[in-house]
């Protein structure tokens, strides 16, 4: 039994190290694919000795290739987009570690100090990504407003709802399907500086963007 559980967790060591030649796509089908290939050896290797393990080994590398996360050309081409739309403005263009596109928004381009109206500067941004999203019909996206602490979690919770609400309104009225787009606030409860100074401050008052492609052989 040592063997094969040694062997599966190679598998998912050289499956995790990846190809320098695979796409993100397939790099994250190949994770999920060695670290079930892991799980499964060793339970089969439980139930049924090495036959079991050989049987768990194959059926976990199928559930974890299935779960595989999706970046897809068009997920590419849009964060290279954003990247070129939004140089020069402040706004974080990053790709997560599952595989989502995210904009980091700061508040000196977005929302005024207790405002939940899109600042002008705001609306090139989200005309941009408006056209991104239309060309990839199977991206979802999440808004996420945030808040300083000044006033009180009465005043900043909703405050937060309603910047990730205007946010949601201006895409839908570019053409972006509302059951699309799920919006949350944070008020202040998570900050990204301490809440000591002007500059701070104006750093926690952001709205947070998410775009994610789900793999359409993953059951939701």
């Amino acid at each position: 039994m040592h063997k094969i559980v040694t062997v599966s967790l190679l598998s998912a060591a050289i499956a995790l190290s990846g190809c320098a030649s695979m796409t993100e796509t397939q790099k994250g089908t190949a994770k999920g694919a060695g670290i079930g290939a892991a799980a499964g050896g060793v339970v089969g290797a439980l139930a049924n000795g090495g036959k079991g393990a050989a049987i768990g080994a194959a059926v976990g590398a199928g559930a974890g290739a299935i779960a595989g996360n999706i970046w897809s050309r068009k997920m590419e081409a849009q964060r290279q987009e954003m990247e070129q739309a939004t140089a020069g403005t402040g706004v974080a263009v990053t790709k997560t570690s599952d595989n989502q596109l995210k904009l980091e928004i700061p508040s000196d381009i977005s929302f005024d100090s207790g405002k939940s109206d899109i600042k002008p500067n705001f609306r090139p941004i989200l005309d941009k990504f408006a056209r991104g999203l239309q060309t990839n019909q199977a991206a979802r996206v999440t808004i996420v407003g945030h808040t300083d602490n000044s006033g009180s979690d009465a005043v900043n919770d909703p405050l937060s709802v309603n910047r990730a609400a205007s946010a949601r309104k201006y895409l839908t009225e570019r053409g972006i399907a509302t059951s699309r787009i799920t919006i949350d606030g944070r008020g202040s409860h998570e900050p990204v500086a301490a809440n000591d100074n002007a500059a701070n401050r104006a750093k926690n008052r952001r709205v947070e963007i998410f775009v994610a492609e789900p793999d359409p052989a993953t059951p939701h």
